[in-house]
C-alpha cells in the first residue's frame, strides 16, 4: 500500500500550524484572564459601594427593612460603573479573538487528521501519534463547543496549556511518518474500537481538568480567595458550575469508554482467541473505567462530599495519562503498536 507523501506533508503542516494557532490563542486568553482579575475586584468594589449606599438609605428612613430601590449614585460610583463597563468591553474583545483563533485552530486540527488518513489510505488511528492527534482534536472540539455555548472564556488558559504541551510532544517526540499498519491492525474493528475508546477518553480528560478546577475553586471560594492560588481562581466560575460540568462530561465518558472496551474484547477474541488477556493496556483501561463508575456512584451517594468524589475523577485522569505514556513506552503489551515501544 503506497503512502501519499504530499497529503502526509500537508497533514504534518496543518497540525503544526494548528499548534501555533493554539499558542497564539493561549497568549490572548492569558491577557483576557489577567484583565478579568481587575474586573472581578472592580465588580466586588461596586457591590460593596451599593450595599453601603442602601444601608444609609435604610438608616435614614428609620426603617428596619432595607429598600429595594437604589438611591442616586454618588459621583465616585458613577465613575466606577463607567470604568467597569470600559474594562468589560475591552476584555470581551480579547475573549472573542481567543474564541475565533481556537475555532480556526480546530479546523486545521481536523484537516490534519483527515489528510493523515488520506495519506495512509486507512483510518488514521494506527499508532500513538495518530491516537494523540485524534484525541486532542476531540478534546478541542468539545472544549470549544462548551466554552462557546456557556461563555466561559476564562477557562481557556487552563484548557489550552495542557493541549499545547501535548501537541508539542506529539509533533516532536511521538511523531511518526504515515505508513501502513501492521497486519494485526488491518481489521474493521480497529476504527470501531479505537475511535470509541479515544472519544470516551478525550471527554474523560476534559472532565478531569474540570474536576481539578473544581477542587481549586473549593479551596479558594468566591470572595474568600487568598494568596497566589486565590488570584488564579478569581476569574473561574463557581464551584457548583465546575462540578456540574465535571459530572455531565463523566456521564458521557463512562458508557463511551466502556463500549470501547467491550469492542476491544470482541476484537481480541477474533485476533488472539480470548476476550480478555490481562494485558497492561487492557488492565489499566479497565481500572480507569471503574474509577469513572466510582466517581459517578460517589457523586450520587448521600453523605459523600462532591470534593471527595472529584478526587476519584482526578485519579481517573492520572490513569489515562499513565496509560498513554508509561504503558505505551515501558510496559510489555499486546497493544505495542505505538511505533515507539
Amino acid at each position: 500500500m503506497l503512502v501519499d507523501t504530499t497529503m502526509a506533508s500537508l497533514s504534518d503542516l496543518t497540525f503544526r500550524t494548528a499548534f501555533v494557532i493554539y499558542i497564539a490563542a493561549l497568549l490572548m486568553s492569558c491577557i483576557y484572564y489577567g484583565r478579568l482579575l481587575g474586573i472581578v475586584d472592580l465588580r466586588r468594589e461596586r457591590a460593596e459601594l451599593a450595599a453601603r449606599a442602601e444601608e444609609k438609605v435604610a438608616v435614614g428612613a428609620g426603617s428596619s427593612v432595607l429598600t429595594k430601590e437604589r438611591p442616586d449614585e454618588p459621583v465616585d460610583s458613577a465613575a466606577l460603573d463607567t470604568e467597569y463597563e470600559t474594562r468589560v468591553g475591552k476584555a470581551r474583545q480579547w475573549a472573542n479573538m481567543t474564541q475565533a483563533l481556537v475555532w480556526f485552530g480546530v479546523t486545521l486540527h481536523i484537516v490534519a487528521f483527515v489528510t493523515r488518513g488520506i495519506a495512509a489510505q486507512r483510518f488514521p488511528l494506527g499508532n500513538l501519534y495518530e491516537y494523540i492527534l485524534f484525541m486532542t482534536a476531540v478534546i478541542m472540539v468539545t472544549a470549544a463547543a462548551v466554552v462557546q455555548r456557556k461563555g466561559w472564556h476564562s477557562l481557556w488558559p487552563w484548557l489550552l496549556s495542557p493541549m499545547v504541551i501535548t501537541m508539542f510532544l506529539n509533533s516532536t517526540v511521538f511523531h511518526l511518518q504515515a505508513a501502513p499498519v501492521v497486519p494485526a491492525l488491518q481489521s474493521y474493528w480497529m476504527p470501531v474500537h479505537v475511535s470509541t475508546v479515544s472519544i470516551g477518553a478525550s471527554i474523560g480528560i476534559v472532565s478531569g481538568v474540570f474536576a481539578l478546577l473544581y477542587l481549586l475553586r473549593m479551596w479558594q471560594p468566591k470572595g474568600q480567595e487568598h494568596g497566589f492560588f486565590g488570584a488564579l481562581a478569581k476569574p473561574l466560575p463557581s464551584a457548583k458550575t465546575l462540578d456540574t460540568i465535571t459530572y455531565k462530561t463523566a456521564i458521557v465518558t463512562l458508557p463511551l469508554f466502556g463500549i470501547g472496551i467491550v469492542f476491544g474484547a470482541i476484537w481480541a477474541e477474533v485476533a488472539w482467541g480470548r476476550f480478555w488477556n490481562w494485558d497492561a493496556k487492557e488492565t489499566v483501561s479497565m481500572i480507569t473505567w471503574v474509577l469513572y463508575a466510582a466517581y459517578l456512584h460517589a457523586r450520587a451517594t448521600a453523605g459523600w462530599k462532591n470534593s471527595k468524589a472529584a478526587w476519584i475523577n482526578v485519579f481517573a485522569l492520572a490513569m489515562t495519562v499513565f496509560n498513554m505514556t508509561y504503558v505505551n513506552f515501558v510496559a510489555a503489551s499486546l497493544h505495542s503498536y505505538a511505533g515507539l515501544n
